[in-house]
């Protein structure tokens, strides 16, 4: 098959299974184990110079030890209730250690100390004895007369139910650990390797959350939010974002820092429980709930009766309405025989409001809420719960709710500075006593970082043109009329209609119009088909089935094209189902649209996807032709990016998706092509890399990749080989080394190979809270800026760097770290090399954050993802006929392959 203009040579060794076209070698290839050292993260072999200098500030605080050769001492805790049952609620767990220091400070010395919420405390110097053993009781008020339960206790009529104190005893172990010099942090920061430093640097961390927990805070990781409505932003349906502070030590060229950064998380609004349920449903009114929808939602939510003021956790909702939910009530007789009781049945609704005189407006014909244990059902009347405040939500954002997150979140430089500086003079570290116990000083200003701003690359487009991007960004409408460096033609096409509101006739007319000027010549679409009113009522399955009936019947033959219009924006359940059908089974390239107004930037954004969809490319960079960089002219080298992306919040059944694009045509850098699997859910390392099946072929990512490489690049084969990887923590780099990429390189010899080629390995992190700041200037650090120094690791090789340019809130930059580098770049070429990978993004008439192969791979994922998201996850269909593997007793479906004319192109793009 020929691609991207690119002929076969036959004359070339092939490399399809690894085996040249030799008839006389044996069809299946003995393979030699290759065997490597293991592989260490590299350090940095030096700085970058090219660029101006910038001077900067940043969201880090010095931090000095006065006292490096003081301890910290690790204590393991373990708290049990009185049965003996390990108490796992870290709410509960923390109480308990609070009354554990209040009443027994002087048994440990008066010493303060640092506890994670889990199993683990610190403080600086030891204890008196290594082990101690404690009994607690915690004491809560609880209702103990006449609660609305199956069993209920005696109580009379004529006195109010009172409120008395409980008793909870705990046993309390604590033992010792481990000693954590702190004197590690300054011998890492001096460039030895200490493997106490990540212990040290955990022990301050969690110095920082107990002084959080202490005001009452919610932890999330290194974050903590306030319980205060002016941090809160109503995001709709019953969802509230609440902004908070991360806080973290890290260590650094200039030293030991503190990072802080504002931080946001969801939480469930707080208030009346009905309140929460209408916003949360979008009812106007209590008769318009769904009452099995709120059943699930309200599952384990904790809520405070506002008549007793105690919390309670929902464990469900009550069959019948509240004036109808009869509970047994036993009752002292009439006759004043102090043994005698009585049983009497009576609603929720008559118990609250007669005996216990409370006025109910709004319950009587409402579930009540259940707060006890299911075989001893404890009833509250729903008017008289609160949800508590700082209950974190963990389900995916819809749209609309995302885009106000967004909105909200923006803060513009100078404002995020100053957020960020009362957060610090708010807190008093300087008087944390743990933190003055080991001498931590902490500065009160940002620190002060060099920076330098790169040269935008040139751009190669239509007619020999060259242009240099301004501030990372470029047009291709009001700039000389540019065109596409390889603009495509569309000759047969044809648009289907699942949209109601949409005019397809004037949107492939205004296509056709837009598409000119840009150079994409368009003929008229073969047919405009509308679904029929009566199927919009089907499954989104057969919608699509019955649009291709409609189509097949109009066509003469398949269309090249198909420009598909959508009800919905975003997640429509009609996608999933549509791009199956045509990716996987027709092998037809399609663009799904849902335009809310036409207009010609519009247009251009998305002809922009379809010429490179359909083999087009929008822009190429001068250095890709000729070839500027050395390593590209002469030797063949591919790039790869490496993503994983994980199900739903709320969707633990859901598989995760690997995808890997790589690059092809060699010497380009702007051509992709992407290989996608499923593999257990939250599995963030990549498993199909490589993959013997058991007749000796290797049916896994990387063997799919380079036969495409090989097949697209006249017959070369990659010697040097460039991955980018996103996605990773710190604590993962080894496993990408050890387990990733010892799977690339058993994939390569699979073909083979002798010879391996060399690779560069790169982990990209845009999730991370360092932000840099122009001083003395009220805009967003410019495209292209690059720091290497100062706030980077002590030893290890990293640098920031923003190729785009930030037009609204604060730009962020993305960490990337040089794990291996085989390659043997300079500072400067790789620098140059990661810039200039900002610009090859075919979607977009600017740079973007990150090195377009990463967000390819995003994408790739993404969409293949929902392949199966539309499906029953529990079993494939026949009609896939993907095989079933299974982790442990759950199945994991495999994804369908691409058609063979899908394969290779940019259908992700």
């Amino acid at each position: 098959m020929e691609m991207d203009g690119v002929d076969n040579d036959d004359s070339q060794p092939a490399m399809k299974d690894g085996i040249d076209k030799d008839d006389s070698l044996p069809l299946i290839v003995e393979i030699v184990e290759v065997k490597k050292p293991k592989r260490i993260v590299v350090s940095r072999p030096g700085f970058g110079t090219s660029g101006r200098a910038i001077s900067l500030l940043t969201n880090s605080f010095k931090v000095a030890v006065k006292h490096p050769d003081q301890n910290f001492y690790q204590y393991s805790v373990s708290i049990k209730s009185e049965e003996g049952k390990t108490i796992e609620n870290k709410r509960i767990r923390r109480k308990v250690i609070d009354k554990l220091y209040q009443t027994y400070s002087s048994e440990l010395d008066g010493k303060k100390f640092a506890y994670d919420g889990e199993k683990t405390l610190y403080t600086v110097g030891h204890l008196p004895q290594n082990y101690f053993e404690f009994t607690l009781v915690l004491e809560e008020a609880v209702a103990k007369q006449g609660s609305p339960s199956s069993a209920g206790s005696p109580t009379e009529t004529n006195k109010r139910t009172k409120l008395v104190l409980q008793s909870r005893k705990f046993e309390v172990g604590i033992a010792y650990a481990a000693k954590i010099p702190l004197k590690s942090i300054s011998l890492s920061l001096e460039g030895a390797e200490t493997a106490d430093l990540s212990d040290a640097l955990r022990v301050l961390d969690t110095v920082l959350r107990q002084q959080a927990a202490d005001r009452g805070c919610l932890l999330v990781r290194q974050s903590f939010f306030h319980d205060d409505s002016r941090f809160f932003d109503d995001l709709g349906e019953g969802v509230t974002s609440c902004r908070g502070f991360h806080s973290s030590f890290r260590p650094t060229q200039g030293g030991l820092s503190l990072t802080m950064d504002v931080s946001t998380t969801m939480i469930l609004t707080p208030g009346p429980v009905i309140d929460f349920l209408l916003a949360n449903q979008n009812a106007k009114e209590a008769r318009f709930i769904d009452w099995a929808k709120a059943r699930k939602m309200l599952k384990n939510i904790r809520v405070r009766a506002t008549h007793s003021k105690k919390e309670f956790k929902i464990t469900g909702l009550s069959e019948n309405p509240c004036d109808q939910q009869l509970f047994s009530m036993k009752l002292k007789n009439n006759g004043g025989d102090q043994d005698g009781v009585e049983t009497t049945e009576i609603t929720v609704y008559d118990y609250f409001t007669k005996i216990r005189n409370i006025k109910l407006l709004s319950s009587a014909y409402m579930p009540c809420i259940n707060v006890g244990k299911p075989e001893r059902p404890n009833y509250l009347p729903m008017e008289l719960c609160s949800l508590v405040s700082l209950q974190r939500y963990k389900k995916a954002l819809s749209s609309t709710q995302r885009e106000t997150l967004i909105g909200n979140s923006r803060k513009k430089p100078p404002e995020r500075i100053q957020v960020i500086m009362d957060a610090k003079r708010n807190y008093g570290y300087d008087d944390n006593p743990l933190l003055s116990a080991c001498g931590v000083c902490i500065e009160k200003q940002f620190s002060e970082v060099n920076g330098r701003v790169l040269e935008a690359p040139k751009l190669k487009v239509g007619e020999g043109k060259e242009f240099l991007p301004c501030n990372g960004r470029w047009n291709f409408n009001n700039k000389l009329q540019m065109q596409g460096f390889n603009p495509t033609k569309i000759a047969h096409w044809a648009v289907v209609n699942f949209s109601s509101s949409c005019d397809t006739s004037y949107l492939s007319r205004e296509l056709i119009n837009c598409g000119r000027k840009m150079g994409i010549h368009i003929e008229r679409p073969f047919s405009l088909i509308e679904e029929a009113p009566q199927n919009r009522r089907l499954s989104p399955i057969t919608r699509v089935e019955k649009m291709f009936e409609q189509l097949m019947s109009k066509l003469p033959e398949p269309p090249e094209f198909l420009l598909c219009v959508l009800p919905e924006r975003k997640n429509s359940e009609l996608y999933g189902p549509w791009k199956k059908r045509n990716l996987s089974d027709l092998g037809i390239v399609t663009q799904c649209v849902s335009p809310i107004k036409i207009t010609d930037q519009y247009l251009s954004n998305l002809l922009l996807k379809i010429n490179a969809k359909l083999g087009g490319i929008n822009s190429l960079l001068l250095i890709e032709r000729p070839s500027r960089f050395p390593f590209l002219k002469d030797t063949p080298t591919m790039l790869l990016g490496m993503d994983v992306s994980h199900g739903s919040p709320g969707r633990s059944d859901a598989p995760s998706i690997a995808a890997v694009v790589g690059s092809r045509s060699w010497p380009l850098i702007s051509r992709y092509g992407a290989a996608v699997r499923t593999q257990p859910s939250k599995v963030e390392m990549i498993e199909s890399l490589f993959k013997p099946l058991a007749n000796g072929e290797d049916d896994g990512i990387m063997r799919e990749l380079l036969v495409d490489f090989y097949s697209s690049s006249d017959g070369r084969k990659p010697a040097q080989i460039i991955v980018f990887r996103d996605g990773v923590s710190e604590s993962q780099f080894s496993q990408v080394l050890d387990v990733e990429l010892d799977q690339m390189i058993k994939a390569y010899a699979h073909l083979g190979e002798v010879d391996l080629p060399k690779f560069t390995v790169i982990v990209a992190q845009k999730n991370h809270h360092t932000r840099f700041f122009q001083r003395n200037a009220p805009d967003n650090v410019p495209a292209g800026t690059v720091v290497d120094k100062d706030v980077v690791h002590p030893r290890n090789y990293d640098f920031y760097m923003f190729p785009q340019a930030g037009i609204k809130g604060t730009s962020r930059p993305v960490h990337y770290h040089v794990l291996l580098d085989e390659i043997g770049f300079s500072p400067d070429e790789l620098q140059n090399l990661i810039h200039s990978l900002s610009y090859v993004y075919q979607r977009s008439t600017s740079a973007i954050s990150v090195v377009a192969p990463i967000r390819y791979a995003h994408l790739a994922a993404k969409q293949m993802g929902q392949f199966v998201n539309f499906e029953d996850l529990s079993v494939t269909s026949s009609e896939q006929k993907s095989e079933i593997t299974s982790v442990g007793s759950r199945p994991i479906p495999e994804l369908p392959r691409l058609d063979e004319r899908i394969a290779g192109s940019m259908f992700f793009c």
